[in-house]
């Protein structure tokens, strides 16, 4: 499967299946947060958050991919992500992006 944030593939025409998404709302153990929330008194990147999020971008894009290939999809295209913070130490991430099939192979 072909992901790309464009709304084209080079050499390839596409014929728009759908829209397709993917979500997760994703937190940390409360121990991290609170050894998350020290580290903002110092400064510096929280490599726990960082690591929280690209998990869940993960997750959110291999729901989108699923959603992509029950629809026979070969690409999605214009794909976006954004997130969202639920509460302190959870956040929502979604990623979204348009279905399509080769038209010619």
């Amino acid at each position: 499967m072909i992901l790309v944030n464009t709304d084209y593939i080079d050499g390839k025409e596409l014929n728009v299946l759908s829209v397709v998404k993917g979500s997760i709302v994703w937190s940390k153990h409360i121990g991290k947060d609170i050894l998350s929330g020290f580290k903002t008194l110092v400064g510096g990147e929280i490599e726990g958050y960082t690591e929280m999020m690209n998990e869940a971008r993960a997750i959110a894009t291999k729901r989108m991919v699923n959603e992509a290939e029950e629809l026979g999809a070969d690409a999605v295209v214009n794909i976006r992500y954004a997130t969202s913070n639920i509460m302190q130490g959870a956040a929502e991430v979604i990623v979204y992006g348009t279905a399509v099939k080769y038209v010619n192979k």
